[in-house]
């Protein structure tokens, strides 16, 4: 179908970005294109639930709406798009969107499995696209301290490192019964795999043996429902990883990561919303983040920004951003998260540590020297 009527007309020197998918997260991300991500403009939003659409474009006044996303990929004044659709659906938009020319951020994972993944990942080298992947923890404040000081060989070489993520709960998880198979590997844990990946820059990692179980909900565990693991990664660079996930912590969102090196150690995170603390005759309280887009906020901002300065760079002949570490999380970060992730599935399915693939068409990437 046609777009329906303008709301707003774009700057012309502004990136022109259109949205796939209108969901929790799609409509998130529009919000922060439109008021906290200067320099960029939503100009289209595609979704076949039409109602979603209008509705999101309603509530902030601009952008054009379609049900398909064959509008916005043939649309010659759209610069990007954001991906953030099903899952499902991402690989086979990375490849559209990168034969239509287009700049592409897409939220993880970006495919279902590695055949599909790189397939797409091809098109986009093709095309000489931009690529990013919504690895959002690399855009908040206390990840990229941490990141700076390992970079900077303040910790030494890393030879411990953990990454955890609990979501908020109650102690039950009403939707449980619909959410997909191994979402805990796929969709969760994948974001603390480029953590540890990122945290330690330079190495591979080369096997994984993961533990999981229904833990908050132990009546669909024979419907093969995971909401609790524990995984452990092993690098090339000899360095040991944790990496853990729970779906129903009760005192908040608790996302955490640490390297132990030969020097020291960093850590990043924390499971309350401030450093404030009260203390009162009930105990010492402090108040804890209950969703994502509070506990990462900026992050989600930060990480828009990017997006839109490499494609501003690009388009325009500007500058790229640069920064005194690697940043951006690009094509073969999101292949080795998802490398990780499907492992830990084998490993479940076997009972068993299993080998990550690795891919051998790949750059090598800089190893921390011992400063």
């Amino acid at each position: 179908m046609a777009y329906s009527s303008p709301r707003s007309v774009p700057l012309p020197t502004a990136v022109r970005i259109g949205l796939i998918g209108s969901g929790w997260m799609g409509a998130f991300h529009a919000e922060s294109i439109v008021r906290r991500v200067p320099g960029a403009v939503l100009s289209a939003i595609a979704d076949p639930n039409i109602e979603f659409a209008e509705a999101l474009a309603a509530s902030l006044g601009t952008a054009l709406v379609t049900a398909s996303s064959d509008d916005v990929l043939a649309d010659p004044s759209i610069d990007a798009v954001i991906i953030a659709s099903p899952a499902r659906f991402h690989a086979d938009l990375i490849t559209q969107a990168a034969v239509a020319g287009k700049d592409i951020f897409c939220e993880k994972p970006a495919g279902q499995d590695l055949a599909e993944l790189e397939a797409a990942l091809a098109e986009v080298e093709a095309a000489g696209v931009h690529f990013q992947i919504g690895f959002n923890r690399r855009y908040a404040a206390d990840f990229q301290a941490a990141k700076h000081d390992l970079a900077a060989g303040v910790v030494g070489r890393p030879q411990l490192l953990r990454s955890l993520t609990r979501d908020p709960g109650t102690g039950t998880i009403a939707h449980a019964a619909h959410v997909p198979a191994w979402t805990i590997f796929l969709e969760t844990l994948i974001h603390d795999f480029d953590t540890l990946n990122w945290f330690n820059e330079g190495a591979e990692p080369v096997e994984v043996h993961a533990v999981a179980d229904a833990l908050v909900e132990p009546d669909l565990r024979d419907e093969g429902f995971l909401d609790t693991a524990v995984v452990t990664v092993r690098y090339s660079n000899g360095a040991i990883g944790v990496a853990e996930a729970n779906f129903s912590a009760l005192y908040g969102y608790d996302v955490r990561g640490e390297v132990f090196g030969s020097k020291g150690m960093v850590q990043a995170g924390r499971a309350t919303e401030t450093a404030a603390r009260r203390y009162t005759a009930e105990g010492l309280g402090a108040d804890t983040p209950r969703l994502n887009v509070e506990l990462f906020r900026q992050a989600y901002t930060d990480e828009l920004a990017d997006f839109t300065a490499q494609v501003r760079s690009r388009r325009d002949g500007t500058p790229s951003p640069s920064n005194v570490f690697s940043l951006t999380p690009g094509a073969a970060d999101a292949r080795r998260a998802l490398a990780c992730a499907l492992a830990c599935i084998e490993s479940v399915q076997q009972g068993r540590p299993i080998k990550v693939p690795h891919d051998e068409t790949a750059q090598p990437i800089r190893v921390y020297s011992e400063l």
